[in-house]
């Protein structure tokens, strides 16, 4: 466990998505620094993994089958909560699924699903969460969001990019409500990162990643691992005056032009 400046002891931090890819990075690096982890998702035997990992490096983890497009279910993940561990300190919305589908011919209804998955599902485990922080006097909360949050992608984004767009102004609204009673609310903005769906992208047409690579910079694809030291510091009290900001998490994806290149010698350019 990891004393000091990003010091997690004692405080207990609920994870999203905590059976594969950022969200287990980061239940990983949030019990690393002394959290206690409670871990959402619906894949049971995933979360197991993590929890097995979070147990052998010494740390504790609580595993909840969760549907994020729940209210319902985030009514009772508080209220068991309270019965048990007794505190909420982070919240980190990681979990959420998105659709692709052209903009002449996406469903009502596919745009709703996605909306429920990625907005008003994290609203309402923000919600609960906030009111218990509110209480308290201090928290923090973490939305990810996505460069499609503030960034058109194309390419049958527009409920994604639509929800992703929300995420970002449900942070913002709530840093402003909440900051006054101690409770931080900021967003973590990833471009491309490496997860099963991405691989499936890549392997059905190879040309995907080079179009993706050529907008880094840093030339390479975001990896799970990449958002570890994000989360903690925004977990910590290291970030006790940062509320309302969005991160990007990119490469330099976001600061680089359309017709930007990564230097004369890189064979992208």
């Amino acid at each position: 466990m990891t004393a000091g400046l990003f010091d997690l002891r004692g405080k207990v931090a609920v994870v999203s998505g905590a059976a594969s890819g950022m969200g287990r990075a980061s239940a990983l690096a949030l019990a690393a620094h002394g959290a206690t982890v409670v871990m959402l998702d619906r894949d049971v035997e995933g979360m197991a993994r993590t929890g097995a990992a979070i147990a052998a490096a010494g740390g504790v983890a609580h595993a909840r089958e969760h549907d994020v497009s729940s209210v319902a279910a985030a009514e009772a993940l508080f209220a068991w909560i309270d019965a048990g561990p007794g505190r909420v300190d982070f919240l980190a919305n990681i979990a959420g699924e998105g659709t692709l589908g052209d903009p002449r011919t996406i469903s009502p209804a596919e745009i709703r699903r996605v909306l429920e998955n990625l907005v008003v599902g994290r609203f309402a485990l923000c919600q609960e969460a906030g009111k218990r922080m509110l209480a308290a006097g201090r928290g923090s909360i973490v939305n990810t969001g996505s460069l499609a949050s503030v960034t058109g992608l194309g390419r049958g984004h527009i409920a994604y990019s639509m929800a992703m767009g929300a995420v970002v102004q449900m942070t913002r609204e709530l840093s402003t409500e909440w900051a006054g009673g101690g409770v931080r609310v900021n967003a973590i903005l990833p471009a491309q990162v490496m997860n099963p769906s991405l691989e499936k992208r890549i392997a059905a047409d190879p040309r995907m990643e080079r179009k993706w690579l050529s907008g880094i910079p840093a030339g390479r694809l975001g990896r799970p691992e990449d958002i570890q030291g994000l989360v903690v510091f925004l977990a910590s009290d290291s970030s006790s005056w940062i509320t309302g900001a969005l991160i990007p998490m990119d490469g330099g994806n976001l600061a680089m032009n359309a017709g930007g290149s990564r230097g004369f010698a890189d064979p992208l350019s």
